[in-house]
């Protein structure tokens, strides 16, 4: 039994309809931009002890101890390391319980953003 045997009120579509649902529509791409990436720093002083500053990289940053390691490491000694990259929001987020949990202990450690 083919389409035209059936009777027209047994489901079938006319051929019109039948186009129109099939057919595709063409939508322009839309190209997705990213927010603009900031590296999150944090910078040596003299007072804020090593292991303080390895404890903000592993709960902040939540880096492995090695990790937190070398960029404390970093910080010592080039004077400034690289904690992460985020979007802003994020980064500035990052910064704020940086100085939180410094202010918190009693160090003056200092973090701060950099547009990638």
């Amino acid at each position: 039994m083919t389409d035209a045997d059936l009777p027209a009120s047994h489901g079938r579509m006319p051929d019109e309809r039948r186009k129109r649902s099939t057919e595709i529509i063409d939508q322009p791409e839309q190209e997705v931009k990213l927010p603009p990436l900031f590296r999150v720093l944090l910078h040596n002083d003299d007072y804020t002890t090593m292991e303080f500053v390895i404890q903000v990289l592993e709960s902040v940053f939540l880096m492995h101890p090695a990790e937190a390691y070398r960029v404390m490491m970093q910080v010592h000694g080039r004077g400034r390391g690289v904690c992460g990259v985020y979007p802003h929001e994020i980064a500035e987020t990052k910064v704020g319980l940086v100085y939180g949990l410094a202010r918190e202990r009693g160090f003056p450690l200092m973090a701060s953003l950099e547009e990638v």
